[in-house]
């Protein structure tokens, strides 16, 4: 079992501490892609709003979820040691693989599965966590 990413949040509040903690990050990000794509100051002022800043802070919150990626077996062996999580399964049952990011403060595990592409199935199941879990937190 792989384990790649940097936050795995025991806590609200600290599930909240890290969103913040990546505010001025998200700020540079805008900042320096806004000024690769040539924007002036008045174009800049105007498309560079806090929706696009906090976008930015959300997808980069995200980004770094930690995920455990392992077999089917493996998955289900994590969900008998930890049998008071409410399992999410996105995907289909008729794949080997499982990607997973459990949410202790909310007794919830999210899961997705693949068969050749545990990058992509990362990323899909890291925006689904954020979207299911942390966003009603921010």
């Amino acid at each position: 079992m792989q384990t790649d990413g940097a936050f795995a949040p025991d806590s609200e509040d600290e599930a909240r501490e890290l969103y913040d903690s990546v505010g001025p990050a998200a700020q540079v990000v805008v900042r320096e892609t806004a000024k690769a794509m040539e924007f002036d100051r008045d174009e800049y002022r105007d498309r560079v709003t806090g929706e696009v800043v906090e976008t930015a802070r959300d997808a980069l919150f995200a980004s770094l979820l930690v995920v455990h990626d392992g077999t089917r077996e493996e998955f289900e062996a994590w969900c008998d040691e930890h049998p008071d999580y409410e399992v999410e399964r996105l995907g289909s049952e008729n794949v080997d693989n499982v990607v997973w990011h459990a949410v202790p403060f909310a007794d919830r595990v999210l899961a997705a599965t693949y068969q050749n592409e545990p990058e992509a199935a990362a990323g899909t199941l890291r925006r689904q966590a954020f979207g299911r879990v942390y966003r009603e937190l921010f």
